[in-house]
């Protein structure tokens, strides 16, 4: 590494002598002035890494001088050093961009803590990082192959997410890479446990069966529990949002909210909209759905809107639960009717509950497909969070809910289904009327290798609706995707390495549900 280059403004600098003496002992190069003007002239002229500069000077204070640096250079970091401990220099100087604040009289350790936090964060949390994942590695290993129940899978896919994401920081391809191979033998794990249990979670024996809470319990077992009467309640359902987006968008809600709970629940197969949204709403699995709503419910192969309904549905549930509750239903499905939300926010304070469905990252994994902008913008996980992350920042939605920030606000935030990057073709043969989604197929006439997918030939024994006498489904595993032998090679390039959803994977099946309030 190149040696780092030190700017020291004091005007008491002759009595730094020694404090100096020990940064350059640390290998760093320092340069001492005494004020202001001659600073920024050594910087108009010099590179410099670090300032650090004291705030009591003659002529040009501190303050004035942080000013003008930051008109030369916006990314220098100044690290100001003073004996001014009032509180409104403080202030300014954090609103003027300060790096950091440091109150003499300072011991060196201390000064030198400060530049490793400006110039080596990165590289010390990366190496520490790597340590620590080489350390846990052994124990997610232990957990993958212990007996695990769907509250311990839940947990360890937590523990893949944030080493996920604290891996994407420390830039190390080669840690990555082992990352991504014990996620994928998690996720070939998580699919035969699902294959063992997913028919009992839905029909389940006995009263009292341990048994998760899922997409069409969601609102029995966590919303309606959840709701203040002494609040406005939003439940806001952002469709597609797996739980590492979740993560990477929590912190812009945390500016306005204060998180009370965060949870995770499973959706049920298939993992779409048409299926996991319309059983959240409706709070039965499709079979009951279709037989109570058989005007509202659509097949995969009938023709009209799939999701048209929720908020009859939803209207059905509270009455079978005799819950008395004046509720709005707003959908979000282009830019216009989030403006609309945004403009018409205040009015939905009048309700007891207020349902949001906003579309946008759905519609952003299907774009990502079709779209080679979209697929350079998003090419991996990680970059897939930053889009996600920025997208909110900016939405409708977190501007509507800035503006409802200051009332007493209770907010649910959940998600339908979550999606997975897609890498590994399977080949499956079917007939005409077999559905198009690559996580999972619905028809009568289905040829596959049952070791890469799981199979319900009867699909009552999933909870789904059965068109057809001979009807079946399949669902994918882990990062496979359905190809029919036809165009296969075109098909196959086409979509692999995109973000798909229908079938059985953790980032699929298990994902977000969280609580918040107003500040």
């Amino acid at each position: 590494m190149s040696q780092i280059n030190i700017l020291w403004v004091d005007d008491e600098i002759e009595s730094l002598k020694s404090q100096i003496l020990f940064l350059e002992n640390k290998g760093y190069k320092v340069a001492a002035l005494t004020n202001g003007y001659d600073a920024l002239e050594f910087l108009k002229e010099q590179m410099v890494d670090v300032v650090l500069l004291d705030e009591s000077m003659p002529g040009i204070t501190g303050l004035e001088t942080l000013g003008k640096i930051k008109e030369i250079d916006q990314q220098i970091p100044v690290v100001m050093i003073t004996k001014n401990e009032a509180e409104n220099v403080m202030d300014e100087a954090i609103g003027s961009q300060i790096t950091d604040y440091l109150i003499k009289p300072v011991n060196p350790n201390q000064v030198l803590l400060s530049l490793k936090k400006i110039i080596d964060n990165k590289r010390l949390i990366a190496e520490r990082t790597t340590t620590a994942y080489q350390q846990e590695f052994r124990s997610l290993f232990m957990a993958l192959n212990s007996n695990q129940d769907h509250r311990e899978w839940m947990d360890l896919y937590k523990k893949l997410v944030y080493w996920e994401m604290e891996m994407s920081k420390s830039n190390s391809p080669e840690m990555m890479e082992v990352f991504n191979t014990q996620k994928a033998e998690a996720n070939t794990e998580f699919a035969k446990f699902i294959s063992r249990n997913y028919s009992s979670w839905v029909h389940p024996k006995a009263k009292g069966t341990d048994v998760p809470v899922m997409s069409h319990t969601l609102f029995s077992e966590k919303i309606l529990p959840a709701l203040d009467e002494e609040a406005s309640n939003f439940f806001i359902l952002i469709d597609n949002l797996r739980y590492d987006q979740w993560k990477a968008i929590l912190p812009i809600f945390l500016e306005s909210f204060r998180l009370l709970e965060e949870d995770t629940f499973y959706s049920i197969l298939p993992t779409s909209t048409q299926y996991s949204r319309n059983a959240i709403f409706a709070g039965m699995m499709p079979v009951d759905i279709e037989q109570k709503f058989p005007v509202q419910w659509k097949n995969d192969d009938e023709e009209g809107g799939k999701n048209l309904y929720e908020e009859e549905f939803f209207a059905a549930q509270l009455a079978r639960h005799r819950k008395d509750i004046r509720f709005s239903y707003t959908k979000v499905i282009n830019h216009s009717d989030g403006q609309h939300l945004l403009n018409n926010v205040h009015n939905l304070m009048d309700y007891q509950l207020n349902i949001i469905v906003y579309n946008f990252v759905d519609m952003l994994s299907h774009a990502r497909t079709e779209m080679e902008v979209l697929k350079e913008l998003a090419n991996d996980e990680a970059s897939y969070r930053s889009i996600t992350a920025s997208w909110f920042e900016h939405s409708p939605l977190h501007q509507a809910l800035k503006r409802i920030a200051d009332k007493k606000i209770n907010l649910i935030i959940a998600t339908d289904h979550g999606s997975v990057r897609v890498k590994t073709p399977v080949k499956v043969i079917g007939d005409k009327q077999t559905t198009t989604n690559l996580r999972y197929k619905h028809g009568r006439n289905l040829n596959y290798d049952p070791k890469e997918v799981l199979a319900f030939r009867d699909p009552k024994e999933a909870g789904l609706p059965k068109p057809n006498v001979n009807s079946s489904y399949i669902f994918a595993r882990g990062d496979g995707y359905l190809c029919y032998p036809n165009n296969y090679n075109y098909f196959v390039n086409y979509y692999r390495n995109t973000f798909q959803h229908g079938g059985i994977s953790l980032e699929e099946m298990i994902v977000p549900v969280a609580r918040l309030v107003s500040k």
